[in-house]
């Protein structure tokens, strides 16, 4: 059961210095990871927020790392896709979409796949857990690359390294401080903890980005992040970017039932 939006607004709208164009409307969620029930509620009041405030240039970005760990990676890719085709919505590949394109071509990354979470993302293919539990790694590839569609791994192939709007830079992981935005690699943008999150340098932007989990967004003067832990927390976090303004939104687990809040940040 999911319930209908809480606006859990604070007093203080203080705007943020950073911007993102006039008229741009910008929602980015955290890592989903196979959190379908979340995902679902959270892609719900995005559509009923975006509807409510009027025209904009609207874009969702989700931030990487669909699959893993959660019990519904599949279903979670079906939703994107799904949802792509009634609104702008752009994917960042994260780390755990790199291990999983991977370990579909390559059984020697299957074992590390297997370990961060991917056995989930197996048997959310319709793979029984007791085949799964006594196959071998070369048979398990082979049943990976027959359940996985053709249309999952070109949607996840084509998921973009970084996304630069206004004074907001997109990245799954961050940014290797110093590099500029341009001069960053793909490792870098996709796995980096250190040193960016402690880093206080100016990244040419400030950066927005999941991979790194903490119980609340954590809001930088160079950068946010999102990545609230979904597949365990029940939490999942969005943030809204409107002229100089920002929001959270969430979706997470209450006794069962699946509510939404939007916070002021």
């Amino acid at each position: 059961m999911i319930s209908g939006l809480h606006s859990l607004l604070r007093d203080s709208d203080a705007p943020s210095p950073a911007k993102v164009p006039s008229g741009v409307r910008i929602y980015a969620i955290g890592d989903i990871h196979g959190r379908l029930d979340l995902f679902s509620a959270l892609s719900a009041a995005i559509d009923v927020d975006d509807a409510s405030r009027g025209p904009a240039d609207t874009t969702v970005i989700l931030l990487g790392d669909l699959v893993d760990r959660g019990p519904e990676s599949s279903g979670v890719i079906d939703h994107a896709m799904r949802w792509a085709t009634e609104r702008r919505v752009r994917l960042i590949a994260g780390n755990h979409e790199e291990m999983f394109l991977g370990a579909i071509e390559n059984p020697d990354m299957l074992r590390h796949f297997i370990r961060i979470g991917g056995r989930e993302t197996i048997l959310s293919y319709g793979i029984e857990p007791e085949r799964f539990d006594h196959a071998t790694i070369s048979e398990l590839s082979d049943m990976l690359a027959s359940a996985v569609p053709e249309e999952h791994i070109r949607y996840l192939k084509a998921g973009e390294e970084k996304i630069h709007i206004g004074d907001y830079l997109f990245a799954h992981a961050g940014v290797k401080p110093g590099a500029g935005i341009e001069g960053q690699r793909t490792e870098d943008l996709r796995w980096i903890r250190e040193p960016f999150l402690s880093s206080k340098a100016d990244h040419g932007a400030v950066v927005v980005h999941g991979h790194t989990i903490s119980s609340e967004p954590e809001f930088r003067r160079n950068r946010i992040g999102i990545d609230t832990g979904a597949f365990a927390s029940g939490r999942l976090t969005a943030l809204r970017l409107e002229g100089k303004m920002r929001w959270t939104f969430e979706a997470f687990e209450v006794r069962g039932t699946i509510q939404t809040a939007i916070r002021t940040a």
